[in-house]
């Protein structure tokens, strides 16, 4: 007799990869070998792009070279242009990186290759240009203008001084670096599978990205951190530990706690934690940052559950000034690392993803004429 299936395919394992693993138990990830903790605050995103996609971290010259190639790919092809402001008048944030993505492919030299060299090149340019895009389609719904990218300054500090209008400190810079290298790729979850599948029809990886902001789009995969600022804009400050208690006892769930992976403190909430904590105090005003610790303790009392990666990241994003309903936009910027590069792994080495399923329909059913039914 087969085995059952497992649900939701957990603990199977569905591809070979070389680009991140997660230590459970332990509450480790790793990027190509290189734990997080030693990346983290010491590595720039375009670093951990590089590492991710070409699969080490650069010398100066290669990243200086990559940084180039960065700068030229962040130009947004014509068909994008036109349409960016019909699509931010329309379309919800996430809605419109699926569409915007999906226009972007029409513009790209090398839209027609999977190739190798063609893969890295788009993988530079879809990096290079989702950040533009979600300020470009923040600018447009509000009816702003914004800079054009800097040449000088890093994906970082461009995305904040065209989301915010001002020129962000150079801690701020660091700190939101920081966050983009934490979220750049995070083994086999759903919108990279969802990558994956799509590329291992031999489809192109501008496909691959949109079946991955799709899923992204879902909000038991993407949205966490955007319902985590809600929830904490709706509680009384001086009343968040019963406030949780009563959402726990009624079995509402809190946003931003436990993991499907990790059975400790998700490793990226250690850093996300600590930034959370000195962007409240250098704004003056920690609320925030306290009304979380609270909710960490009352939920870690009560349930057992720590911290994810979404938990501590809407309180960073909103210090930094960042629109709530472009938190999950912002994990989009910087999970285009990691999914490029698994579309590359898969394309290097690939086999049609095609899993089986369990039937448990009726059987042998009797047809019969449509004025006998």
């Amino acid at each position: 007799m087969a085995d059952k299936p497992t649900k939701g395919l957990a603990d199977v394992v569905a591809a070979s990869t070389a680009l991140s693993d997660i230590d459970g138990k332990a509450g480790r990830l790793f990027y190509r070998g290189y734990d997080i903790h030693d990346l983290a605050g010491r590595t720039t995103f375009e670093e951990t792009a590089h590492l991710l996609q070409h699969g080490k971290l650069p010398n100066r010259e290669q990243l200086a070279a990559y940084g180039d190639e960065l700068v030229r790919g962040r130009r947004l092809g014509n068909l994008v242009q036109a349409n960016v402001a019909e699509i931010a008048e329309k379309q919800e944030p996430m809605e419109a990186l699926r569409t915007l993505v999906s226009l972007a492919s029409a513009d790209d030299p090398d839209k027609d290759s999977n190739a190798a060299d063609a893969n890295l090149r788009k993988a530079a340019r879809l990096t290079a240009q989702q950040p533009l895009l979600v300020a470009r389609y923040h600018a447009s719904r509000t009816g702003t203008e914004i800079p054009e990218p800097d040449p000088e300054l890093s994906i970082a500090a461009n995305f904040l001084l065209q989301i915010t209008g001002r020129l962000p400190s150079d801690r701020e810079v660091e700190i939101f670096d920081e966050c983009l290298v934490l979220h750049a790729d995070h083994t086999m979850n759903a919108s990279t599978f969802a990558a994956r599948v799509c590329a291992a029809t031999l489809s192109d990886m501008h496909s691959a990205v949109v079946a991955a902001i799709g899923t992204l789009k879902g909000p038991l995969h993407g949205g966490a951190n955007e319902q985590v600022m809600r929830t904490l804009e709706s509680l009384d400050p001086t009343g968040v530990a019963q406030a949780v208690r009563d959402k726990l006892a009624a079995h509402e769930k809190i946003m931003g706690f436990g993991h499907r992976v990790y059975k400790v403190e998700d490793p990226r909430a250690t850093h996300l934690r600590a930034m959370s904590r000195e962007l409240g105090e250098a704004s003056g005003d920690d609320t925030y940052y306290r009304m979380s610790k609270e909710m960490e303790e009352v939920v870690l009392a009560e349930k057992g559950l720590y911290p994810n990666v979404d938990f501590f990241a809407a309180t960073v994003y909103h210090y930094l000034g960042i629109p709530t309903d472009l938190f999950t936009p912002v994990f989009s910027v910087s999970r285009m690392a990691g999914w490029t590069a698994h579309v590359i792994e898969q394309h290097a080495d690939n086999r049609l993803i095609r899993p089986d399923s369990e039937y448990i329909g009726e059987r042998d059913q009797k047809w019969t004429p449509i004025d006998e039914r």
